[in-house]
């Protein structure tokens, strides 16, 4: 199987599993560290271009997972944390992680909130090297290996 078809697959397995938990998933926590983890993949690279701004609108307003939650605030928290990103990388990706570690507290949430940096890291297709390893570092963050992922 190419890599492109087993990236597709795995997002599209991700995104399975989270709609089957979908009314597990409605905490401020699991809300705050889903949107961190977006920003974290969006910014991977270090930088964050307009298709990834875009990618991860979408998924806010279509993903059913998220539709528990209000689009705009979505947004904006998900705005803040790119922002946080956006001035200092390194100091951003300290805040960002702390935020994503909100939902170590449920092991479902937490790993809906890595499930989430998969389906966005692949929506282009490529869930390249760094958006592996930023995913990588959220579940060491919240105890979850990442075999458990294939990251």
């Amino acid at each position: 199987m190419a890599l492109w078809d087993r990236i597709k697959e795995s997002a599209s397995t991700m995104q399975t599993q989270l709609v089957a938990k979908k009314n597990d998933l409605k905490s401020g926590a699991f809300r705050d560290a889903s949107m961190a983890m977006c920003a974290l993949v969006a910014a991977a690279d270090g930088t964050i271009d307009p298709s990834e701004r875009r990618r991860v609108a979408q998924l806010i307003t279509t993903n059913e997972v998220l539709q528990n939650f209000d689009a705009t605030d979505l947004q904006r928290r998900f705005d803040e944390n790119l922002d946080k990103l956006a001035a200092d990388f390194d100091f951003g990706k300290v805040a960002v992680l702390q935020e994503i570690a909100k939902a170590k507290k449920k092991p479902a949430e937490a790993r809906a909130v890595v499930q989430i940096g998969i389906v966005i890291g692949g929506a282009d297709g490529d869930f390249d090297k760094t958006e592996q390893a930023v995913v990588r570092e959220a579940c060491y963050i919240l105890d979850l290996p990442p075999h458990e992922f294939d990251l």
